[in-house]
């Protein structure tokens, strides 16, 4: 699947406990990368929450929740930022109105890849 690179803040939330604020390096139909501060094993589930702003929509911001399962966890260099691989399981859009059209070609893609 084809990657947009999109450093977008993201919320993360491993269960009712442990939630994170971080920001993703790509997002795509099947999946999305972002950063920890841990390794996550691989399998865990957890749910990722994002806004795809007004200059991606070309209409207004749209928020997304998605449920997803951790792939791969990657630390290339020395730093407290590890990428976090995800498979997006499913979605929700948690904003109705505007940006009808973005929102069907995203949804159309996300129905296809599936």
């Amino acid at each position: 699947m084809r990657r947009f690179d999109m450093r977008l803040p993201a919320l993360v939330r491993l269960d009712q406990e442990h939630e994170f604020q971080t920001e993703t390096q790509n997002v795509s139909a099947r999946g999305v990368f972002f950063y920890l501060d841990r390794p996550l094993p691989a399998g865990t589930r957890c749910e990722v929450t994002l806004t795809f702003p007004p200059h991606i929509t070309l209409t207004d911001a749209v928020r997304v929740r998605f449920t997803a399962r951790v792939i791969r966890s990657e630390s290339p260099l020395p730093s407290l930022r590890i990428g976090t691989a995800a498979m997006i399981e499913d979605y929700e859009f948690l904003r109705s109105g505007g940006g009808t059209d973005f929102l069907s070609a995203l949804q159309q893609e996300w129905k296809s890849s599936n």
